[in-house]
């Protein structure tokens, strides 16, 4: 668990993410040994009960932004307090925009997921 130093850094960074205006969301998630993994092959699903052996690839938290471009991310994340001791990496990537699937997303799915959307946003 974090200590308060970097609950307080983190708290401070978050607020300033906020109000600048790009803070959509963020959790902070729990060790793998509190988690499962869902393997796909074809039909089949298996699920695997953590604690995962390869943990330098775990994810432990996730903000969501709306930046203009991927330079500013990086320059809010250079910023960042670090949120582990020692080494650490924050990867930063973009999330798909509907227009992104193109002819794939039909009308009848556009409809769909507009649908989904503000479902989600009423919650």
């Amino acid at each position: 668990m974090p200590e308060e130093q970097l609950l307080t850094d983190m708290g401070r960074f978050n607020e300033e993410l906020v109000n600048a205006g790009i803070m959509l969301a963020r959790e902070g998630l729990h060790p793998s040994s509190k988690g499962v993994r869902v393997h796909f092959k074809g039909s089949d699903r298996t699920v695997i009960d953590g604690p995962f052996a390869e943990t330098k690839e775990l994810v432990a938290g996730f903000w969501i932004w709306k930046v203009n471009s991927m330079q500013e991310a990086i320059d809010w994340a250079r910023r960042c307090p670090n949120p582990m001791h020692g080494e650490s990496v924050l990867e930063i990537r973009p999330a798909f925009e509907v227009d992104d699937f193109g002819e794939a997303l039909t009308p009848e799915l556009r409809e769909q997921e507009d649908r989904m959307r503000k479902q989600t946003e009423a919650l």
